[in-house]
């Protein structure tokens, strides 16, 4: 198969923070309040910024126009929809992540964004919000929704986990619901990055695009890179989003520092590497591997230090090294098993700057 060929692959090198007993923290601490809205007070509120709706995520996970017209079939005949669940943020807004498929459907449905697909309905089939009768247009504006909000306080780790629980759409994975839960710069940097001609070279195209592995992997560049890594203490998802959140509240000048650093650390890689980039191999003529996580930890961050000049006189002594490492039974394991923990993430930072620092300097 040819580097073109190649759309997404399995990803090596990447553990989870998962836990089904929702953490290390008291139960009194997941704060959830019940609040009960109109569609139309609700399309109100997100109009006025008060609801925040992922744009990324409403792009790349909309429903078909079928199955949004079930929806609105559903609430013309009264039956009850499965409630929301929303995060209050710092700033007192509502992240809505589970609902996000049928609050996009009310959003288009109300400004005619479609016609209804109901061929079994012949009265509603073909017509848009402003073809119906006022009684249904009020049926469909005034339709009852039941909202849970998680409270602000609630600690990251445990509001991830509550919506793995309760996720009734299409099932989020942590970076899509990071990129609904810090929209802003942060996430705007992550979505330009991982567009970039460079970034889908060095990475071989090989990131799945619509799960946002791309943009988990940059968001370990930057984590590591503005956190360091003696911040980590074992906790991925926090890890991650922590740098979000601050890199919301960066200077232009200062992601625009870390955007000429993330592409310097994939020009280096991808001048000593070439295809192999973020791969295991110790022979650059071997079949090409699948892409390493923790590797692109090590390696992203590792060579964004030094310019390409020096780079591209000391590839062979680099890669020397590298192979070096890959046939380190201590580095292999950190890299391959139980990656999150602080042990190995540690180790393998350490020894793979250290080999850079001797070459380089």
């Amino acid at each position: 198969m040819s580097d073109k060929e190649i759309k997404t692959e399995k990803v090596e090198g990447l553990d989870y923070d998962e836990d089904d007993a929702l953490g290390e923290y008291p139960i009194d601490t997941v704060l959830i309040r019940n609040e009960n809205r109109t569609v139309h007070d609700v399309l109100r509120r997100i109009e006025k910024g008060s609801f925040v709706m992922d744009p990324d995520f409403q792009r790349d996970f909309i429903w078909e126009d079928d199955k949004q017209s079930k929806l609105i079939e559903s609430v013309l005949m009264r039956i009850p929809l499965p409630v929301f669940y929303l995060a209050e943020n710092k700033d007192g807004h509502m992240v809505v992540v589970d609902g996000l498929q049928r609050l996009s459907t009310f959003q288009r449905f109300v400004n005619k964004g479609f016609k209804l697909k109901l061929p079994k309905q012949k009265e509603l089939h073909g017509k848009t919000f402003d073809d119906l009768s006022a009684k249904l247009q009020n049926r469909v504006e005034d339709c009852n929704l039941t909202l849970y909000v998680i409270d602000a306080k609630v600690p990251q780790q445990a509001l991830l986990d509550i919506f793995d629980r309760v996720n009734s759409g299409v099932p989020l994975t942590r970076q899509q619901m990071r990129n609904c839960l810090f929209a802003g710069e942060a996430t705007r940097f992550l979505r330009k990055e991982s567009n970039t001609d460079l970034f889908l070279e060095t990475t071989g195209r090989s990131l799945n695009k619509k799960n946002m592995r791309d943009r988990e992997f940059i968001n370990r560049f930057c984590a590591f890179q503005i956190l360091g890594v003696d911040k980590y203490k074992g906790d991925m998802d926090t890890f991650l989003a922590d740098c979000l959140s601050i890199m919301n509240k960066m200077h232009a000048d200062d992601l625009e520092r870390l955007s000429s650093e993330f592409r310097v650390g994939l020009k280096n890689n991808k001048i000593i590497f070439g295809r192999h980039a973020f791969r295991k191999h110790t022979d650059p003529t071997s079949s090409r591997s699948v892409i390493n996580a923790s590797l692109w930890d090590v390696m992203s961050t590792g060579l964004s230090k030094y310019p390409e000049s020096v780079i591209e006189s000391k590839a062979s002594e680099i890669r020397d090294g590298f192979f070096q490492l890959m046939v380190n039974i201590d580095f292999s394991d950190s890299i391959t098993l139980g990656t999150n923990q602080v042990k190995r993430v540690y180790q393998r930072f350490d020894m793979a700057h250290s080999m850079l620092e001797d070459i380089l300097g």
